[in-house]
């Protein structure tokens, strides 16, 4: 496998990391104030600093490559906020909001395992912040089950 390989599946995934995070953190950055649960609102600025610090580790590697990241894909995006105000504008309560911040995790877990495995030659350090990335998104759906 030519590094030339490596390289282009390294980038690809760290760009899907980067979109994964900023999706992340847009999400809880549209819930958060209208959470009531102290505990829920905890969690979730705990999962947004945990986002924050891996996006300071895609950045720094995508620099490395010369690659400014990747924008959530806006289609993806825009439907996940009309999603989210719409069920928002509905009803504000902590149960729907953890139930669309775990059907919006769940997704995200989905889409990265996907993404390790088509990004195959990819080096090992993104492979591992796609892996903390997937393991945050499992623990954010653990942490706010109490709340459904």
């Amino acid at each position: 496998m030519g590094t030339n390989m490596i390289e282009q599946d390294t980038i690809k995934l760290l760009r899907e990391c980067d979109a994964g995070i900023k999706m992340g953190v847009a999400s809880i950055d549209d819930v958060i104030d209208h959470v009531q649960s102290e505990d829920f609102r905890s969690k979730l600025n705990y999962c947004k600093d945990e986002y924050a610090q891996l996006q300071t580790e895609v950045e720094n590697l995508l620099n490395k490559y010369h690659d400014d990241g990747k924008d959530p894909n806006p289609v993806a995006k825009g439907m996940s906020w009309m999603k989210t105000n719409m069920k928002l504008a509905m009803e504000k309560t902590d149960a729907a909001i953890a139930d669309l911040m775990t059907d919006g995790s769940n997704m995200g877990v989905k889409s990265l395992n996907r993404y390790l495995n088509q990004y195959k030659a990819a080096d090992e350090v993104s492979k591992d912040i796609t892996k903390r990335l997937i393991k945050l998104g499992e623990k954010l759906t653990t942490d706010i089950r109490p709340f459904l």
